[in-house]
């Protein structure tokens, strides 16, 4: 039967029902359908697509974010929306599938999207305390007295960020190798789903003896819990910041406009303060490819596969 043919006896049955369904002494709507309107999905606005790597829930993102993305559409005229990956895969996933215009990201990802989709690298942060680098920390419950250095950690129970986390796991790992540790020392190494905070969560409740977090994270879950309960082992070695890079469809044009606009941005401006602070860095730097080579070094020695 044709699709509109079928519609329309929905529709009769549908009025018969309600004339049906009217008590006796209740009066009868007459329904007309011969006026009808379509009914139509509005489709989404085009816009340049911003996201941030998701080592924090979305909504942590977004207060995060925001402002900065509403800031960087009014500078450069261009209509920028921030999207959501699920996980580190996925945000990798729809950088390729050209999903994702400007990446924000750790290094270690970057130079994924650089090896895999041609990803380029244009402006790095300036971390809140004030360098253009960070670094990963190994943490423990500070009432376990049978972990207070680097050895004490073999046999136990790790939980990291992402297998592509860079702080949060790739930096750590790459501390424990040279210090002649590796992922055969521990009784179990598991992931949190991307998110420092089920890191910190896991090894504050007990689950986990030991936990590898970037430089700050703790005090995202300072509203939480104590986290004087948590005491740091060691750090990793400090390497090149989270980057900012763009897809390859990106004009010259386009990536000026957004990396000048980002250079902009001057902590001792009032309004600008705003944004930095609600994105938990200070600034920007310029940035290139060459900037992450230490990353691809580490790669190598930890055995990881980036292209």
């Amino acid at each position: 039967m044709h699709k509109k043919s079928v519609l329309c006896l929905m529709l009769l049955v549908l009025s018969l029902g309600f004339l049906f369904s009217c008590g006796e002494d209740e009066t009868p709507v007459k329904v007309s359908l011969e006026k009808r309107e379509e009914i139509s999905i509005r489709p989404q606005a085009a816009a340049l697509t911003y996201a941030y790597l998701p080592q924090y829930s979305h909504t942590e993102s977004f207060q995060r974010h925001n402002r900065l993305v509403e800031y960087l559409s009014q500078e450069t005229g261009l209509s920028i929306r921030q999207v959501f990956p699920d996980t580190f895969d996925d945000h990798i996933n729809k950088f390729g599938q050209g999903k994702i215009d400007i990446s924000f990201s750790n290094p270690f990802v970057y130079a994924k999207l650089a090896g895999r989709f041609g990803g380029e690298a244009f402006t790095r942060i300036i971390e809140e305390d004030g360098r253009a680098e960070f670094r990963g920390k190994i943490i423990a419950r500070r009432d376990n007295q049978e972990i207070q250095t680097l050895e004490d950690c073999k046999g136990t129970s790790w939980v990291a960020v992402d297998p592509s986390s860079a702080g949060g796991y790739l930096f750590v790992l790459g501390h424990f190798v040279e210090h002649e540790i590796t992922l055969d020392d521990f009784a179990e190494v598991v992931f949190a789903g991307g998110r420092q905070e089920n890191v910190i969560l896991g090894v504050y409740s007990g689950l986990h003896d030991i936990g590898a977090i970037r430089e700050g994270s703790l005090s995202v879950v300072e509203d939480k819990i104590d986290t004087r309960q948590i005491k740091v082992i060691d750090h990793s070695r400090w390497y090149p910041g989270w980057v900012y890079a763009h897809s390859p469809r990106l004009t010259d044009e386009t990536v000026a406009k957004i990396k000048e606009a980002m250079l902009k941005l001057d902590y001792d401006d009032p309004e600008h303060r705003d944004i930095l602070e609600a994105a938990r860095f200070k600034g920007f730097v310029p940035s290139s490819d060459e900037d992450f080579d230490p990353i691809r070094d580490l790669s190598k020695k930890v055995g990881l596969e980036l292209d």
